[in-house]
């Protein structure tokens, strides 16, 4: 008897785990792209629903750095060839100047056309199509990566499940149209540009976003004739699939890797588009690697973080640029942990910097001794150092990042400079200026509070969603009328056109009816004279 309630305990922990375990769904995350900060966003998003029990699947082409033991990778690797054409294409890009940001997502779309067809022959790999060829495999959603690619969103409907995108970036013109979210470039500024609290919109800035709205629609008709024409390539020997016109408007839900109400824009959005800024952010930092916690301890000066990304190899940056950086680093007071992949040929050697291959950037930033981030302007890294409350010293490449940068500096976060022209005394007065001035620090801290404040967090409105669409069997209730409609009819062009008939045929028929009362007022007027 004494061990009974033991017992029932034990039983009952069972049951319950045993019950909690059945309800587990089975996800597929389709994450093909080929940038290591974009995928960071995208496995955290699958991360977060591993860690609440959910069996998931996950298809990459390079080795994610965020994982789970719930996630079941399947690695469909470049070849060393794509991988050198990729590494290329980036050190041209980074060799260019991109601060236009129209001009650098067209050289880049360039630079790296073979995506495309990547991703198509990620989708013919054996080990993806056995993902709906075996029919024991089941899955009640699949989350797809979103860079250009929609037409993986075909492999949604072959293993019959609904379909949540996953973005990295805020709202924009190259994906809202999946969700039927409107385009509103009166008030609603391009990527990468912000309007002041309280302003509307000049002149000026509704031009460029006007003609900004131009050049995304010519990209998205130039990646939706590519897209259409892979779907057939991948999709085309199976009748039973509909054409790619109707693929493209079966997503549930987007995750957008942003937070309007302290970020902005302000803009409205369809319930469909559902913000989670900050997902690849922990609630709390990891320990760091043992060398850089010591790094960082003995910083009496603080510490500076400098990394251009996951994409940006110190290979691919000119080798004067390298020489001038170390030179004012090297002589800084602060400690620099600096993000440098060929650990045999470094800048150079100093005390106060410290060279790494790999960076846990979010807990770094997270450190007290760290006072700011030198970045290149991806919309993850501003992210972090926005939410840890570090000012910035922005070098942007490529993408969208001269336009982070430079909301960035609307904001009072920090300063940007040109990576191709950098000259060592504006480097270092850009240093100095952002250490010793502490506005930038206190309007990013400022912004962090509200960063931070919000009903849900980014964790827990992915689990929401993502629960919601498999509660809802893809949630069709909330999609947007837009969705199906075309641009004829989604701009009353047709209404507009009607009125315009009616109202020619109103001036012609008037304008008869005058005719003719004057005739008839002339010739009574002429008799009556001849009489």
């Amino acid at each position: 008897m004494v061990h009974k309630p033991s017992t029932f305990l034990f039983l009952a922990i069972a049951i319950a785990t045993l019950v909690g375990g059945s309800h587990g769904a089975n996800i597929l995350g389709l994450f093909p792209s080929l940038s290591p900060s974009h995928l960071i966003i995208q496995m955290s998003a699958a991360k977060v629903l591993a860690e609440k029990g959910h069996n998931v699947t996950v298809v990459t082409v390079i080795e994610p750095v965020v994982t789970h033991k719930n996630i079941h990778l399947i690695l469909v690797p470049l070849t060393k060839e794509e991988a050198q054409l990729m590494s290329d294409g980036i050190g041209s890009m980074s060799k260019s100047d991109n601060r236009n940001m129209a001009l650098s997502m067209l050289q880049a779309l360039g630079q790296i056309d073979f995506i495309f067809k990547k991703n198509a022959e990620i989708l013919m790999d054996d080990r993806v199509r056995d993902l709906y060829l075996n029919k024991d495999n089941k899955f009640d959603v699949v989350l797809s990566g979103y860079f250009l690619n929609e037409v993986q969103l075909g492999l949604a409907r072959k293993v019959n499940a609904p379909v949540i995108v996953v973005g990295t970036l805020p709202p924009n013109q190259l994906m809202n149209s999946l969700i039927g979210n409107p385009l509103e470039v009166a008030y609603v500024p391009p990527m990468g540009d912000s309007v002041e609290r309280g302003r509307a919109m000049s002149f000026l800035q509704r031009l460029t976003g006007y003609t900004s709205s131009l050049f995304f629609g010519i990209v998205t008709y130039l990646t939706d004739r590519r897209n259409r024409n892979l779907y057939e390539d991948v999709f085309g020997d199976d009748p039973s699939m509909p054409e790619y016109s109707k693929i493209i408007k079966n997503t549930s839900l987007i995750f957008y890797a942003s937070h309007a109400p302290s970020e902005g824009p302000i803009r409205p959005n369809v319930p469909a588009a559902i913000e989670i800024g900050g997902i690849q952010i922990k609630d709390t930092p990891d320990p760091l690697p043992q060398n850089m916690a010591d790094f960082l301890g003995n910083a009496t000066d603080g510490a500076i973080l400098l990394s251009l990304g996951s994409n940006v190899k110190g290979s691919h940056l000119k080798p004067d640029t390298v020489v001038k950086m170390f030179n004012v680093l090297s002589k800084l007071k602060q400690r620099v942990i600096w993000k440098w992949e060929d650990l045999e040929k470094t800048p150079g050697k100093s005390d106060n910097i410290l060279y790494s291959k790999w960076l846990p950037q979010d807990d770094i930033l997270a450190h007290p001794k760290v006072k700011f981030f030198i970045n290149h302007a991806g919309k993850g890294g501003i992210t972090e150092a926005q939410y840890h409350g570090k000012p910035m010293l922005s070098l942007p490449v490529f993408g969208d990042q001269p336009g982070n940068a430079n909301e960035m500096v609307q904001k009072g976060f920090g300063l940007t400079l040109n990576l191709l022209s950098l000259e060592e005394p504006t480097f270092r007065e850009a240093i100095m200026e952002i250490l010793s001035n502490p506005q930038y620090t206190q309007k990013v801290a400022s912004f962090s509070s509200l960063y931070r404040d919000r009903p849900m967090t980014a964790r827990e409105s992915v689990v929401y969603w993502t629960e919601y669409v498999i509660r809802h069997h893809g949630a069709a209730h909330l999609q947007s009328p837009l969705v199906h409609m075309n641009w004829i009819a989604a701009n009353n062009i047709d209404i507009y056109f009607l009125f315009a008939v009616i109202l020619v045929i109103s001036i012609l028929l008037f304008k008869t009816v005058v005719k003719f009362i004057l005739r008839k007022f002339f010739s009574k007027s002429k008799k009556q004279k001849k009489q």
